[in-house]
């Protein structure tokens, strides 16, 4: 035992502060699986942000950056970059689940994965998707809503269609949801759509999607996503529009842009839009990752001594004591 009196004050029961200059076994002092949060970039925000931040941002000329996520990990990375929009989208259905169309994607299913990314974000605006019937009318709307808000976290949800979903929008703003939009190439009609096919061709299909803009904003959305249109046309909508447009395939002129966070990270290789852009290539990265890790195995390269734990010895539990 230390010979050392104690301060003045000092209990003689209180733990002997421990010595900096010995260095901590992280297996006793973090715990095996303790997290360490990152520190924020400066790029990032220092609030969280609201609607009526991405109202400023339109009003100030300033972009929207946006993209989907999933789940906590990637949401503390999509945070600490600045992102100021996280969509969990109904894309969840492609990327996650391996589905051929966001249409058997449930209530259930977004709330879960809508809860994951809020426990991961301290500054992004959170917005959930509605799923395929989840808005059918108004009482299953507000049901459906209310629990991606009150179980999920949301700060938001978005919900897609036309001038025929603005009582619904009206209905959820008038109960404290705020609801972003949805028009143009709408994943949930793929089948009446005949595919997913570039939308807003033509003078009558321009006209509808400019008067469902105008309604959606009417009715109280505070931000419509433009998917899959001509970039003229998203142009003439933002131009028309005191609320902001998030584009994704529609075109350098909307207020914001959004994509697939695993497309844009090069996780999904076969998937080659023309409005897509990739900003890494993680599919080969985690590819070659991955094989490293199966050849290190094999050949016994892995574990190595490091990476074993061990009983300390009596000399370094005197240390880690403070003794």
């Amino acid at each position: 035992m230390s010979t050392t009196n104690p301060p003045t004050g000092h209990r003689p029961d209180a733990p002997v502060p421990r010595d900096p200059t010995v260095p901590r076994d992280p297996s006793v002092s973090r715990g095996l699986y303790a997290i360490e949060t990152p520190q924020q970039p400066h790029s990032a925000p220092a609030g969280r942000i609201r609607v009526h931040h991405l109202r400023e941002c339109k009003e100030r000329g300033q972009r929207i950056s946006a993209v989907t996520c999933y789940d906590a990990t990637f949401a503390r990375l999509v945070d600490a970059a600045g992102i100021e929009v996280v969509l969990v989208g109904d894309s969840l259905g492609n990327v996650v689940q391996g589905q051929e169309t966001t249409l058997p994607v449930t209530v259930d299913h977004i709330v879960y994965h809508t809860a994951a990314v809020a426990r991961g974000l301290q500054h992004a605006h959170l917005v959930a998707d509605m799923p395929f019937m989840s808005y059918r009318n108004v009482d299953v709307a507000l049901q459906s809503a209310g629990r991606m808000l009150a179980e999920g976290g949301a700060h938001a949800v978005k919900l897609e269609g036309g001038s025929e979903v603005a009582p619904i929008v009206q209905a959820l703003v008038s109960a404290g949801i705020p609801v972003m939009g949805h028009i143009g190439l709408t994943p949930q009609s793929v089948h009446a759509m005949g595919g997913h096919r570039v939308q807003g061709r033509g003078h009558a299909a321009r006209q509808r999607l400019l008067d469902a803009a105008r309604d959606l904003q009417e009715a109280g959305c505070y931000a419509i996503v433009l998917e899959a249109i001509p970039a003229d046309l998203a142009a003439e909508v933002t131009a028309l529009l005191e609320i902001p447009t998030i584009g994704i395939g529609a075109g350098a002129e909307c207020d914001g842009q959004i994509l697939v966070l695993y497309d844009l990270l090069g996780m999904n290789p076969g998937f080659t839009p023309k409005f897509l852009k990739r900003y890494a290539d993680l599919g080969s990265v985690i590819g070659d990752a991955l094989r490293g890790y199966r050849g290190e195995v094999q050949t016994g390269v892995f574990p190595a001594p490091e990476h074993a734990y061990r009983d300390p010895t009596p000399v370094e539990r005197k240390r880690h004591s403070g003794g």
